[in-house]
């Protein structure tokens, strides 16, 4: 009995943060039309009653808010998804983050809603979100000024710079990771080390800030509890992780306003020979942005080119340790690449060769559909919409559940396995890891660049294995509780890259 009690306790610790973030949303947005809303509907009126999907609200106030949010294996939709889906089928109405929800686990509504962004839906993300990534973030914006940040990060994201700067920066901090590795036996996070692989990339491209510089490394710290405070309720008051999260924010924003203020001092020096090719110079000089929005749009692009990128590493590095014959046809396929390197004499990768990895494309397209990084997205109804058959008013939330059409058995075979081989064919109209229509992820092919340079010196030079055992779970983001532990075991490489300390490191 005591062991019960302790655990319902420990429920109750972990979701009262969302249940006052629950009540906090329905206050502010319904309490000033709850009782005109109530008396409208319970009066008589010709107007013909909307034809709402099937589902329950749950508690007042909270909602289903609770049994939603809990914890569960990434490679899963959670119990609450598998029996509201069985139950009212995959579209179905609930009351979520205090607000009147329609939940989407069908793929064709899904994509109906993401094309059709800015004409009948609208991104909606809690107001905490807004709070503690800035007015200004590209995930809160909507209309002409998401387009504007958007375009920015395109332009800077671009094909020409991704294949002449991005890819051999790429290149170069995966090598200052994995050259950094201890010998066999020794245990490490690899969810850790590729946290530090794509903070460190985003840093020398937004801000130009090298890697283990005292400076760097101090962000890198600010960025952990920043991070914290972004998916915790926002309750701030001292001690909170959202308390926390402003303060580093702060610290975060002062570090980038010293940046710009030092870039903007040599710009405006004669003859400055001194040029920068990062985000920072690129948002100075070919954009008319203030200064409030400069800060908010570097601070985001840590943010969304940081987290998700390594969290999808690290679950390649997972499933592939459960998949030896995987590894071993990625490793054959980086071999032979590493061979054409050879024989052309040059020791760095090029486009061509990025564009030979097919089956690491495969391996980094199940990674994301099995892991789910991204998985759902908020938004609001801003015109009523009628889809196959219900009617979905103005003013609800929707929450377009991309892992549950990932995971559905429907449209994937056997959807909780790793099978990369599943993508040798067309890609699916239901695959959607980066979301869709105008608000599509800008740096998507950055982080498939990512993986895929990571993968091919990992697989010439390691062989790994599971120090613990370990698992991905939702909290809603996704983590490994253990860190993913892992023992590595150098093997001799065939290509011309070897991870010694004689490797070149140049920019």
């Amino acid at each position: 009995m005591g062991a019960m009690m302790a655990s319902i306790a420990s429920e109750l610790l972990f979701f009262l943060p969302f249940i006052l973030l629950a009540l906090l949303t329905f206050y502010t947005t319904n309490a000033a039309k709850c009782h005109g809303a109530h008396r409208r509907w319970l009066r008589p009126t010709k107007k013909k009653r909307p034809n709402l999907p099937p589902g329950s609200s749950g508690w007042p106030f909270v909602g289903e808010t609770f049994a939603y949010l809990r914890p569960h294996p990434a490679t899963s939709v959670g119990r609450f998804m598998e029996q509201h889906v069985a139950r009212y089928g995959k579209i179905y109405r609930s009351s979520l983050f205090g607000e009147r929800t329609v939940v989407s686990a069908d793929a064709g509504l899904n994509r109906y809603i993401l094309q059709n962004e800015g004409r009948l839906f609208e991104c909606s993300y809690p107001r905490s979100i807004g709070g503690i990534l800035g007015k200004w973030s590209m995930l809160v914006l909507v209309g002409d000024a998401h387009r504007e940040m958007r375009a920015i990060s395109l332009n800077f994201l671009s094909s020409v710079r991704l294949r002449a700067v991005l890819l051999p920066e790429v290149e170069r901090h995966t090598l200052l990771v994995l050259r950094s590795w201890p010998p066999a036996d020794g245990a490490f996070s690899a969810q850790h080390e590729a946290k530090k692989f794509t903070f460190n990339l985003m840093a020398k491209n937004i801000m130009s800030m090298d890697p283990g510089e005292e400076e760097t490394e101090r962000l890198r710290l600010e960025y952990i509890t920043f991070m914290k405070g972004v998916v915790s309720a926002p309750l701030n008051f001292p001690g909170t992780a959202y308390w926390k999260a402003l303060k580093s924010r702060a610290s975060i924003l002062g570090v980038i306003e010293r940046k710009m203020e030092d870039r903007l001092e040599k710009m405006s020096k004669e003859n400055s020979s001194v040029e920068e090719d990062d985000l920072l110079g690129w948002a100075l000089k070919q954009s008319n942005l203030s200064k409030e929005q400069i800060l908010d749009l570097l601070l985001s692009l840590l943010f969304a080119g940081h987290e998700t990128s390594s969290m999808a590493l690290a679950l390649a590095i997972f499933f592939l340790e459960g998949c030896p014959k995987a590894v071993q046809e990625l490793r054959e396929e980086h071999l032979e690449i590493a061979r054409r390197q050879r024989q052309r004499g040059e020791s760095k990768l090029s486009w061509e060769d990025y564009k030979e990895m097919v089956f690491t494309q495969c391996v980094i397209n199940e990674t994301l559909r099995l892991g789910n990084v991204v998985r759902f997205l908020h938004r609001k109804v801003i015109r009523d919409v009628h889809y196959n058959g219900y009617d979905i008013p103005r003013g609800w939330k929707i929450l377009p559940v991309l892992a549950a059409v990932h995971l559905d058995s429907s449209l994937y075979e056997d959807p909780n396995q790793f099978n990369p081989w599943r993508w040798k064919g067309n890609v699916p109209s239901s695959f959607m890891p980066y979301g869709g229509g105008p608000r599509l992820c800008a740096g998507s092919e950055l982080a498939k660049l990512e993986m895929a340079i990571f993968l091919h010196h990992l697989v010439l030079n390691f062989r790994w294995e599971l120090a613990e055992p370990d698992q991905a779970f939702v909290y809603p983001f996704v983590d490994f509780p253990k860190g993913l532990p892992i023992r590595v075991q150098r093997i001799a490489s065939e290509g011309p890259t070897v991870l010694t300390e004689s490797t070149p490191m140049s920019s």
